[in-house]
């Protein structure tokens, strides 16, 4: 993938900053949070130990400045269509 996007690792974050980016996430992916009896909180819980199990990653667009939680799968088709664009 381009010099454009890097893994910031999720332990370098502070604390606030990563329960903001993993409760966007969940709004964004339509997570239902009255399904789990913690809500929102039980939600940003699980994602965090996906984080430590490494089925999730956080990217950061050093050209848009703008940072984003991803599935592997999710990444490795944004590194695929990034390639595609490149070829173009």
């Amino acid at each position: 993938m381009s010099g454009r996007f890097v893994e910031v690792p999720h332990r370098m974050l502070p604390g606030a900053t990563l329960v903001a980016l993993l409760e966007a996430f969940v709004t964004r992916q339509g997570y239902d949070t009255t399904d789990t009896g913690g809500g929102m909180a039980a939600w940003v819980a699980e994602l965090e130990a996906q984080l430590e199990r490494g089925e999730l990653l956080i990217a950061h667009d050093l050209q848009t400045e703008s940072t984003e939680v991803m599935t592997l799968a999710q990444w490795r088709a944004f590194g695929r269509d990034l390639a595609d664009d490149e070829e173009d």
